[in-house]
């Protein structure tokens, strides 16, 4: 996959080597001529310097063939342009801006670029981790929109002692696996559920704390 990246810093040097390593083909995008010196050095990535937003760079950049733009820069306005730049004047299906500012998440969905808050994605972590001990792992994906959260079924737990197929789990939710005595296994309507599980869970945000009430019995 032929990826095109737009900013700089330790993050996106990390998320190109990952993306390398990987296998894609990588360009990255940077406007400080200093930066892009010292990132052509230690990437394995083409390197252009310019402004990631002018559709004159994003030529040069290959962004006519890109399978992915991801437009991760401090300025939410030239990731939204540079987006919209790449969607609109060179038809790249999947481009994706970081929205510094949260609030700037809705607006960008509504104008067709997918959009996600580092913010958002570590306040909800810290919120949810550190008001639920007995959540023992919780991490948003796809900007937000599945959760994926591990939990541990006390004796006293609703769904403890009964068959999956006995519960009536909520639409778009899912036990993905059951963790009992170091051994994981994925579940089947006729697996039995015990005090001491550990539960991995997929939901979505709005039945997320019908989930957890479903399973553990706790208000959320």
């Amino acid at each position: 996959m032929k990826i095109l990246i737009i900013g700089g810093g330790r993050t996106v040097s990390h998320l190109c080597d990952s993306f390398i390593s990987k296998g894609h083909s990588v360009t990255l995008i940077n406007r400080d001529p200093a930066e892009c010196q010292r990132l052509a050095m230690v990437l394995s990535a083409l390197v252009i310097c310019g402004d990631g937003s002018d559709p004159g760079v994003l030529e040069e950049a290959g962004a006519r063939g890109a399978d992915a733009v991801f437009a991760l820069t401090p300025h939410d306005p030239d990731n939204l342009i540079a987006c919209q730049a790449a969607a609109i004047g060179y038809g790249v299906t999947r481009v994706v801006a970081l929205a510094n500012d949260p609030e700037n998440v809705e607006v960008f969905e509504k104008l067709g670029v997918s959009a996600f808050s580092t913010t958002r994605i570590i306040g909800s972590l810290v919120e949810q981790r550190t008001s639920m001990d007995w959540i023992t792992n919780l991490l948003p994906i796809v900007e937000g929109r599945v959760n994926v959260t591990e939990i541990v079924l006390e004796a006293s737990a609703p769904a403890a002692g009964k068959y999956l197929r006995d519960l009536t789990m909520p639409d778009n939710s899912l036990i993905a696996v059951v963790m009992r005595d170091g051994t994981p296994m994925v579940p089947r309507g006729n697996s039995d559920l015990k005090a001491g599980d550990r539960l991995v869970l997929i939901t979505l945000p709005e039945n997320h704390g019908t989930v957890l009430r479903m399973l553990a019995g706790v208000n959320v």
